[in-house]
């Protein structure tokens, strides 16, 4: 595939990083010639110096030829406008824009990227979509990391096992027969440093991280299958008022959280602004470093302290005070991959990456077939998929025990009628099921082959 991505900043050179190491054709577009040069010298792609909107760029990089535009610069008037331009002067097929101004956003003007207005296929909010992850790590506190799948009734959740943990050293194989009824699998394991599949002769141990893919109705039963019972934070403070910040605690309100809202914001006048836009939060405003702010914010009588600065810096060193201070429990983001190596040991119980979560939602319309939804994790060493079986699978119609699948590859649930199936060697896949799995990277070409459109499907 020909894609063009206009910013190299953090989310571009990793899309660019992701792509290419996936053997398509990219094309980088930045007015940051340093920035250029790094792609040039550490990616197999093309840079190209300029703006990314102007077509005389945009036609250097191949926009005639391209397959997709993704435009995510720090200024969403030039994403936009590049989406506008590759859509009227070169017929780019699929166009993806980064938009962080909340107020393009609003529902009242979502005819605004239609194909007659500005031609944009996919919006992606990065304020929007990483509150969404804060705000599902706050639901479930056990697990550091959890995605919904087929219409939010299959849950991913990425869960540590820790030395109390009530399953390790128990053959995958014998929970089945301990919980016949337990609706979730453990579909990929991350323990030293190394990603594998699980299968069901596996054991997990103390300190393994598990990918467990669950019914959603029975996700606390898993966490706490797993030694894992944290009861919902009722007191939360936010270091952060930015967007994220102010999103996250307007959702808590709107969806009626009974916890303690306190956001400590550095800017007076942006402290001034979500204070009369939040009804139940209390807005304090200073430094989430100082000392004296966080006590003000009662942190040592806090439940959890959420790090949502611009600067992770500010947000690893917020969040360990407030652990020396007695907050129960972290959450940190944190945008530099050269940080989240160490985390754990400064005591941050989870930690968000902005750039993966874009990743995520620009694979999925990277990957060919019937793909409907993409997770990567691990630093895209795996992907949780989930796709939909078509009459010419060859998935369907024979039981999964018969079925020649890719060796890195595990099916966690099969979403059917509005049901979900924990699939066993039995399982028989029809067409139109909605199959979610766990594949490492190297599997992934192999999945698009099992869900996509053959011939016979016309």
């Amino acid at each position: 595939m020909r894609v063009i991505i206009s910013g190299a900043g953090q989310v571009g050179y990793g899309i660019a990083e992701r792509l290419a190491a996936e053997d398509n054709d990219v094309s980088v577009i930045d007015t940051s010639a340093t920035l250029i040069q790094r792609v040039r010298d550490t990616l197999d792609v093309r840079g190209f110096v300029g703006h990314g909107s102007h077509p005389d760029i945009l036609d250097a990089a191949g926009a005639a030829d391209a397959d997709m535009l993704i435009a995510v610069t720090l200024y969403d008037e030039v994403n936009m406008t590049a989406c506008q331009v590759a859509h009227s002067l070169f017929d780019v097929p699929t166009k993806i824009a980064r938009v962080r101004a909340q107020s393009y956003l609003h529902s009242h003007y979502r005819n605004l990227f239609s194909r007659d207005h500005l031609p944009i296929d996919v919006i992606i909010s990065p304020e929007r979509e990483v509150g969404e992850v804060v705000l599902k790590r706050i639901a479930l506190p056990g697990a550091t990391d959890v995605v919904q799948f087929a219409e939010d009734n299959v849950t991913m959740m990425a869960i540590e096992c820790r030395e109390d943990c009530p399953v390790i050293n128990t053959p995958l194989n014998q929970l089945s027969d301990l919980f016949p009824d337990l609706g979730a699998t453990v579909t990929g394991v991350w323990r030293n440093e190394q990603l594998f599949v699980a299968k069901s002769s596996d054991q997990l141990l103390a300190g393994d991280l598990v990918y467990v893919i669950s019914v959603k109705g029975q996700v606390r039963r898993t966490l706490a299958l797993f030694g894992h019972e944290e009861t919902q934070a009722r007191r939360i403070v936010f270091a952060g008022g930015g967007n994220i910040g102010q999103y996250v605690a307007s959702e808590l309100e709107r969806r009626g959280s009974k916890a303690h809202l306190k956001i400590i914001e550095a800017s007076r006048q942006r402290a001034e602004y979500i204070a009369n836009a939040l009804l139940r939060t209390i807005v304090l405003h200073g430094s989430a470093l100082d000392q004296q702010i966080l006590q003000e914010a009662d942190i040592q009588d806090a439940d959890l302290m959420v790090a949502l600065t611009n600067d992770d810096q500010v947000n690893v060193l917020a969040s360990v005070m407030a652990k020396k201070l007695g907050c129960e429990s972290t959450m940190t983001l944190i945008n530099d991959l050269g940080y989240q190596s160490f985390t754990a040991t400064l005591g941050i119980d989870a930690q968000i990456n902005p750039r993966a979560v874009t990743i995520s939602r620009v694979l999925q319309h990277m990957r060919r077939g019937r793909i409907r939804q993409v997770h990567s994790v691990q630093k895209g060493q795996a992907e949780v998929i989930e796709a939909e079986a078509l009459e010419t699978s060859p998935l369907v119609g024979r039981p999964l025990r018969e079925q020649d699948l890719p060796e890195d590859v595990r099916i966690g649930a099969i979403y059917r009628d509005g049901a979900v199936i924990k699939p066993d060697g039995d399982t028989i896949v029809k067409a139109h099921d909605r199959v979610v799995m766990f594949a490492k990277t190297s599997a992934v070409k192999s999945v698009e082959q099992l869900f996509r459109v053959s011939l016979e499907f016309f």
